[in-house]
């Protein structure tokens, strides 16, 4: 259990830096580069929770696809500073007051009721696997993968006939 600790807290340690760094980062793409790091570090906390399924789709779609998105954007614009006179005075303000709540409520699940955290059922074995959740997906969840499939293919269409620029004859 030891070990399992300690790599935990050096990997909560470089994902609170690597947040850190993108939210204070002038750079966007110093950001974004953070933000992958970031979002590294959260793939082998779920290997450690011993889900690899959510960890692989974790790197494939969040660090892979969604980041390589952010850097096209960034780079497309050539927005190499991120702006800091456009923020309005409500901002700050609320950004703080929400901090606060958010850690009144991580005081309050962690020190005065950790008991709701050591009465967990153990996980049956294969749980979060990639074939517990294949089977799963497409046993009972076969309409709703369907829908969503034909969904994301209108919005695709959808994307290529408004991009597509209207050409002279």
């Amino acid at each position: 259990m030891i070990p399992d600790l300690v790599l935990f807290i050096i990997l909560a340690l470089v994902a609170v830096a690597s947040a850190l760094g993108m939210l204070f980062s002038r750079n966007a793409i110093y950001s974004a580069l953070n933000l992958i790091i970031n979002f590294g570090v959260v793939a082998v906390f779920y290997l450690l929770l011993g889900a690899p399924f959510i960890a692989l789709a974790q790197v494939t779609v969040y660090a892979g696809a969604i980041m390589v998105l952010f850097l096209f954007v960034i780079m497309l614009l050539g927005v190499e500073r991120l702006r800091t006179a456009s923020s309005l005075p409500w901002q700050q303000p609320a950004a703080l007051a929400l901090m606060i709540i958010l850690l009144l409520e991580a005081a309050y699940v962690i020190i005065i009721r950790p008991a709701t955290l050591t009465n967990l059922q153990p996980l049956p074995p294969g749980f979060g696997s990639p074939s517990a959740v294949g089977l799963r997906l497409f046993d009972q969840y076969t309409l709703p993968f369907e829908i969503t499939s034909v969904l994301l293919l209108v919005a695709m269409v959808g994307a290529i006939v408004l991009s597509k620029r209207r050409r002279k004859a």
